[in-house]
């Protein structure tokens, strides 16, 4: 991975997509610096776009409380959009899809925490829509990437795409992801297309469920605490930052708007 302070011609770029765990907050807080560097993003001019496998009820406030354009949520499973005045909601499935899948994936979580000790529900998995959150790290104490990799797999041999961030597994059922997503809500919202979303966009990340964010933008950057998955992503970031987490946000966005400016 190439040094951010490397990447050419940062300020003709468009705006900048993320993560959120990790990435924009730190330790599980989203600080001054960290939201005040969305502000200046925003303020710039450039389309802020969190994508995140947090779920349908954070994405609620996000998109209408948040200084962004959108919010793609549950790893690729829906984008929402806050705009004349309303909530604009789209997702990968309809709504009695959902529910059936809701059902299925309440079994498949409940199988898992009698298989794996010591991993939990994610605390947010009431707020979801498509997917199923088990907690490895956040609310639970820590459990090593090799039993967060067991879980995916446990995942996996039921049918469902598996995930790993930061803190929690996800699975779900359907081939989609982030970048499927994303480019949807570029082309629905935005009338861009997809190479000029790769050309023109960053995006920022800091875990295997970004991987295929960080394979296909030109300008993909993993904040410094991406090394903690070194050899167990599908694909790296082209770039990395000095700084971990929301100090690591605040770099790439100081960065790309030409600033010397950084957490507090």
């Amino acid at each position: 991975m190439t040094p951010l302070s490397r990447m050419r011609e940062p300020a003709r770029l468009r705006g900048l997509l993320f993560d959120i765990d990790e990435t924009l907050t730190t330790e599980g807080r989203l600080t001054a610096g960290a939201y005040s560097a969305m502000e200046t993003l925003k303020r710039a001019g450039r389309l802020v776009v969190p994508i995140t496998g947090r779920p349908a009820g954070w994405c609620d406030h996000i998109a209408r409380m948040w200084p962004v354009d959108a919010v793609v949520g549950e790893n690729g499973a829906f984008y929402f959009r806050f705009t004349d005045g309303r909530l604009v909601k789209r997702f990968q499935d309809d709504e009695a899809t959902r529910a059936m899948h809701r059902a299925q994936l309440k079994d498949i979580g409940e199988r898992i925490l009698r298989e794996i000790p010591g991993c939990a529900l994610a605390s947010d998995q009431a707020y979801r829509e498509s997917d199923l959150a088990i907690d490895f790290c956040e609310d639970v104490p820590p459990l090593p990437l090799e039993t967060a990799e067991r879980i995916a797999a446990l995942m996996r041999a039921e049918g469902l795409t598996a995930k790993i961030s930061s803190i929690h597994v996800n699975g779900w059922f359907g081939g989609y992801d982030k970048l499927a997503m994303a480019k949807r809500l570029f082309s629905e919202a935005f009338a861009l297309d997809a190479d000029t979303l790769r050309r023109d966009f960053a995006f920022a990340g800091d875990s295997p469920n970004d991987a295929p964010m960080f394979a296909y933008f030109d300008h993909s950057v993993g904040v410094a605490n991406v090394a903690r998955f070194a050899g167990r992503m599908e694909a790296a970031p082209k770039f990395v930052t000095r700084n971990a987490a929301g100090a690591g946000f605040a770099e790439i966005v100081a960065h790309l708007v030409g600033q010397s400016a950084g957490e507090r």
